[in-house]
């Protein structure tokens, strides 16, 4: 049989997690100060249910009607003096990038962060063809210098201190020996302000896509991103199909409520939309405004009837920060650009559900993430679905078909349930499970008698 390796990488990167304290205490930090500032920012809802509720409606109105908001979008935004390239997946979105850059001659990129660019492991192509990338966001600069993957939407990889920052700064970029923390601050941003003021072209993301005025809404805190949008000549916004709304009026909805989620403010510093390249008159902007429209697999998710309604999301990572399983793994652990319960839908869909099912099951169905989404999707229950679709669809072994017959055959049966003893179960339960449930948790066992046969021993 052979052997899924995403699983097995999974698993392992899982252990490795779970028996390291460190990096349970760096979890632990992170979430504990992140959902602190979480609920200071919500403070400034007095009906938070009913703005989920309107921004789950307006999200799912877009979804239902993509092609429709996706034709208005790409109108407005050509009419801006904007140019659209539409990729099918990442290679069609690589090839396209790569043409561009070897059109322009390019040899420095800045980029702003953008989850759609790791999505489609833009970073390591650009390295390949010889051009200098350099991440802007402070956090994923810290982590580029580090050699290691952003792990989540929302919130940075780990919790890095002042003196592992120092020495980085010190062995990849030779700046002095033992920073201090406003040394860091001005070294960092100094480097980062020379990359930027020299580099050709600038990559970002976006937050929004606005259907009905063509522009591009992005919020930050650091003005990185809007530095990068105006110095360089050319500017390519990468996307995924997604990422609409339908009217700029919705930003009033939006960027707060993502703000609140994302990083606990009432709304972030700085919040921009781009409508078009600059035109004459004005002193700074792209003379080239390029978006590169990517689906990517979102297609294979709005197929489903249920789970198309992942798509509604808006990146907050508020789902992660509260999933049991995300706060012992970390996001690193999943292997994928989009973690914690809403990669785990996701994901499946847009590469390949077969090798990335397993992600489905990594979840206990406790329900807080659908306590927390600010759009309202049902995550647990879209858990669920997949995993049934993994089954319907004869994604599991010969063990775990059968195990799945003889489980619903018995549970359907209070005579079957009661028939083997206790100790018969407990057997059963170490001889079936033993190595799925790991070496770092103690099986639970039977008690000598059902619920049902102390109740009928009552009566």
């Amino acid at each position: 049989m052979e052997i899924n390796t995403e699983y097995k990488d999974f698993t392992e990167r899982a252990l490795q997690v779970i028996s390291n304290p460190e990096k349970q205490e760096q979890i632990v930090l992170t979430i504990n100060q992140h959902e602190k500032r979480v609920k200071d920012g919500l403070n400034q809802y007095d009906k938070l249910s009913v703005v989920r509720q309107r921004a789950g409606y307006l999200k799912n109105k877009v979804i239902n009607e993509l092609d429709r908001y996706l034709i208005e979008f790409e109108d407005n935004f050509l009419s801006n003096g904007g140019k659209v390239i539409w990729a099918r997946d990442a290679n069609e979105a690589k090839l396209e990038i790569k043409k561009i850059i070897k059109k322009n001659q390019i040899t420095r990129i800045v980029k702003s962060k953008s989850m759609v660019t790791e999505e489609i492991s833009l970073n390591q192509t650009l390295k390949n063809a010889g051009v200098e990338v350099i991440e802007s966001d402070t956090a994923d600069f810290i982590a580029q210098l580090a050699g290691e993957r952003l792990n989540h939407m929302g919130t940075p990889n780990r919790v890095y201190s002042n003196e592992e920052v120092a020495e980085l700064l010190h062995t990849k970029l030779g700046a002095s020996e033992h920073l201090t923390s406003l040394e860091i601050t001005e070294f960092t941003m100094e480097y980062l302000s020379e990359k930027i003021a020299s580099a050709e072209m600038s990559i970002t993301g976006c937050n929004f896509l606005v259907s009905d005025i063509g522009g591009i809404a992005i919020t930050e805190n650091e003005s990185i991103a809007l530095t990068t949008m105006s110095l360089p000549k050319i500017q390519l916004i990468v996307a995924g199909i997604d990422m609409l709304i339908p009217s700029m009026e919705n930003l009033d909805l939006f960027w707060p409520l993502l703000a609140s989620y994302q990083v606990g403010e009432p709304v972030t510093a700085y919040n921009s939309i781009i409508t078009g390249p600059k035109k004459e008159g004005e002193r700074v902007g792209p003379e080239e405004l390029i978006l590169v429209l990517i689906d990517n697999g979102r297609s294979n998710v709005l197929e489903q009837e249920k789970q198309r309604q992942s798509l509604t999301c808006i990146g907050c990572g508020a789902c992660a920060n509260v999933c049991p399983v995300y706060k012992l793994v970390g996001g690193a652990t999943y292997g994928t650009t989009y973690q914690g319960p809403i990669g785990a839908i996701i994901t499946p869909f847009m590469r390949d559900f077969d090798s990335f099912k397993h992600l489905s099951y990594a979840s206990t169905l406790c329900g807080k993430c659908d306590a927390v989404c600010p759009v309202n999707i049902p995550l647990h229950n879209l858990l669920l679905y997949n995993r049934n679709y993994a089954v319907k669809k004869g994604f599991v072994t010969l063990g775990e078909s059968r195990r799945i017959r003889w489980m619903t055959k018995a549970m359907s049966s209070r005579k079957l349930l009661d028939m083997p003893g206790s100790t018969l179960k407990n057997v059963f339960i170490r001889f079936s499970m033993k190595k799925s449930w790991g070496n770092q948790r103690h099986l639970p066992t039977t008690a000598p008698k059902s619920f049902n046969q102390l109740l009928k021993e009552k009566k």
